[in-house]
């Protein structure tokens, strides 16, 4: 087995394999109202008991290394005991998180997918630990270590086969629904169109002629008569042109 100082990788990938998740205390997303089959949820289950039981093991086996007696150098110890505390924090934090989130929405992909990351990135970092201990610990841990890194890579695979039948019975359900509107739309009766009729023997319309009015008539003077035995007003005389 390769020595882990060659083999083991940065401390955070197994503590924040997504690179993101949820601050405490944020509500959990609301359960989707598809219902869940009883055969699923028994499935999911038994690999989440499993998974949480290779997670306390693990710790437990973790806690008893003892990396200051391996015969190797400072860098090498250094890097290891990094790893180690990685998994400590992902197996503590991360994990349950996951895991309680998945529990409550047990066929959602997103959340599945994001726990089989997490598993992924945990094999990682414990395999470069159980192949340190291998080569410089004691049998009795490498044992230990191994069986854990087994239970690990169970899940895993339980876990991707879990994710392919989910994804083929999504897909297999926008298919059906897509059926279901293509048939529904089909069903509606069209609206029929509308006739214009026209009457070839109707007696078109005179068009409208609109009278003139009358010009105005220019206004006449008036003319004031005097009256009886009065001498009407002489008019001014006419100014010369």
């Amino acid at each position: 087995m390769a020595a882990a100082s060659g083999q083991s990788g940065p401390a955070s990938d197994a503590s924040s394999p997504s690179g993101q998740h949820s601050a405490p205390g944020r509500p959990a997303p609301a359960q989707s109202a598809q219902p869940v089959s009883y055969a699923s949820v028994s499935q999911l289950n038994g690999m989440l008991s499993q998974l949480e039981a290779s997670s306390k093991s693990t710790q437990a086996d973790l806690a008893k290394l003892r990396i200051e007696r391996w015969k190797t150098d400072a860098n090498s110890k250094k890097q290891m005991l990094a790893n180690i505390d990685s998994i400590q924090r992902n197996l503590q934090g991360a994990l349950p998180e996951i895991i309680a989130q998945l529990r409550g929405q047990p066929e959602d992909l997103p959340t599945t997918f994001k726990l089989y990351r997490n598993l992924d990135a945990l094999y990682d970092v414990l395999g470069n630990v159980v192949d340190g201990t291998g080569v410089f610990g004691s049998k009795d841990d490498f044992q230990a270590l191994s069986n854990d890194l087994s239970g690990f890579e169970s899940t895993r695979k339980q876990l991707a086969q879990r994710i392919e039948s989910l994804s083929s019975a999504k897909e297999a359900e926008i298919v059906r629904l897509r059926t279901d509107l293509r048939m529904a739309q089909a069903a509606i009766p069209a609206a029929p169109p509308k006739k214009i009729v026209v009457d070839d023997n109707e007696t078109p319309k005179k068009p409208v002629v609109k009278k003139k009015k009358p010009a105005a008539k220019p206004a006449t003077p008036s003319i004031t008569t005097a009256p009886a035995g009065q001498t009407p007003p002489a008019q001014p005389p006419a100014k010369p042109q």
